[in-house]
């Protein structure tokens, strides 16, 4: 088994400047398939709840991505998440990053 990077990035769906979500959360989650596909990086996906404190101290409450990149260079997922951050209109968003490891395990009859 050998070591390799978990990241996790946290993607509100509201819009910053709003503070509703503009659009159906199927287009956010299309657009973030065409990202990671253009990155050939696989992913997991959970449309979550929560909430967030800008900077200007408004609170919002929306539906978040919370997208797992196994094994994705440091790099790719920063530049990922600054892709999902400018197209969904974000005034940022969170990642969270171990070491974790990874393997495949396949059985067959």
């Amino acid at each position: 088994m050998d070591q390799s990077l978990q990241a996790t990035i946290y993607v509100g769906l509201n819009d910053s400047e709003t503070g509703v979500q503009k659009f159906d959360t199927e287009k956010y989650l299309s657009i973030l398939k065409t990202v990671c596909i253009s990155y050939k990086v696989a992913f997991s996906v959970q449309v979550i709840n929560g909430g967030y404190f800008h900077e200007d101290g408004r609170f919002t409450e929306e539906r978040t991505l919370h997208i797992n990149l196994m094994n994705v260079p440091k790099e790719t997922v920063e530049e990922i998440a600054k892709d999902l951050c400018a197209f969904f209109n974000q005034e940022s968003v969170m990642i969270t990053s171990a070491e974790s490891s990874v393997y495949f395990l396949k059985e067959r009859l």
